[in-house]
C-alpha cells in the first residue's frame, strides 16, 4: 500500500495525527528532502528505509514504490504542505493504477494557511472578498494562457502566488495591468511556520524591492488584495444580532449601522 502524506506548511507540528501515524507505521518512506522539514522522519521506525525525492526522477520513485510492493512493504509518500497543490501526485497515481497498486491520500496544512497563520490574517472578509485564487506564474513550468496573471487579477479577489519569488517585478507588472493599484496591500511570507518564518507587509508595486531588502529569493509566498490589510470588513452576518440561523433567532431588528 502507497500512502500519499501531506507534511504540512513546515513546523513538524503542522502533521496532521493520521499522516503523522502512518510516518511512525512506514517500512519505507519517500520524502521531498528539499522542502519537508526533516524533523518529521524522528517518527520513523529504525528499519525504514528512506529516500530523498529531490534527487530522483518520477521512474526512479516509482521503482521504489514498486519494488516495496512486491515485498509486502507499506509505503508514505511524503510531500510538502498539502500535495493536492502543486505536489506532481497525479502522475505518480497514474502509474500506480497501470502497475495494479493500491493507495490513498492523507492532506495535510497548506502552506498558504500557515501563511494566513503567519499574519493572523483571513482571506475572506465580508464586503472586501469572498474569493481566494491560488495561482503561480509561468515559469520552466507553464501555465494554461487562461490563467495569465493578469486574467485571474482582473477579479479584484484575494490570491495567493506559489513559486514565484524569483520573478517578482514581472508578478507587480502583471498584477497592475489585470487591475490591482500600485498601492494595493501585499504581503511576503518566507517559510510559513517554519523556526526561520519571516513575512514582512508591502504593497503590489514594492513586491521586488521588497525582496531585496530583506533577502528573500525563494521558499516564500506572495499575499495580494485588500485583505491583507485587515481593515474596512462589514461584520460577519452569522454572528449578527438581527440574523437568524438555525440555532438561534434574532434578538434585534436589522439596523444598518450595525
Amino acid at each position: 500500500m502507497i500512502h500519499f502524506v501531506g507534511a504540512g506548511s513546515g513546523a513538524a507540528d503542522l502533521i496532521t495525527l493520521r499522516g503523522s501515524r502512518l510516518l511512525a507505521e512506514a517500512d519505507v518512506i519517500i520524502y521531498a528532502g528539499s522542502l519537508v522539514n526533516p524533523e518529521l522522519l524522528e517518527v520513523k521506525k529504525e528499519s525504514c528505509t528512506v529516500y530523498d525525492s529531490a534527487r530522483m526522477t518520477l521512474e526512479e520513485v516509482l521503482a521504489v514504490m514498486e519494488d516495496a510492493e512486491q515485498k509486502g512493504l507499506t509505503t508514505v509518500r511524503l510531500h510538502t504542505g498539502d500535495p493536492c497543490l502543486y505536489g506532481a501526485i497525479r502522475e505518480q497515481m497514474d502509474l500506480l493504477d497501470q502497475a495494479g497498486i493500491s493507495y490513498d491520500y492523507c492532506p495535510g496544512v497548506s502552506a498558504f494557511c500557515g501563511a494566513a497563520s503567519a499574519l493572523n490574517l483571513e482571506y475572506t472578509l465580508p464586503g472586501i472578498s469572498q474569493t481566494v485564487i491560488i495561482t503561480r506564474m509561468a515559469g520552466r513550468t507553464p501555465v494554461p494562457e487562461r490563467e495569465e496573471i493578469a486574467s485571474l487579477a482582473a477579479h479584484g479577489a484575494t490570491m495567493v502566488i506559489f513559486l514565484s519569488t524569483g520573478m517578482l517585478e514581472k508578478l507587480s507588472e502583471r498584477l497592475i495591468a489585470g487591475g490591482y493599484r500600485e498601492d494595493t496591500p501585499a504581503a511576503i511570507v518566507y517559510k510559513a511556520t517554519w523556526p526561520d518564518e519571516r513575512s514582512y507587509l508591502c504593497t503590489v508595486g514594492s513586491l521586488a524591492q521588497c525582496a531585496r531588502e530583506n533577502h528573500v529569493t525563494k521558499t516564500a509566498l506572495i499575499l495580494v488584495g485588500e485583505t491583507v490589510a485587515q481593515t474596512g470588513y462589514r461584520r460577519s452576518e452569522l454572528y449578527h444580532p438581527a440574523f437568524s440561523t438555525e440555532f438561534r433567532q434574532a434578538t434585534q431588528a436589522r439596523r444598518e449601522d450595525m
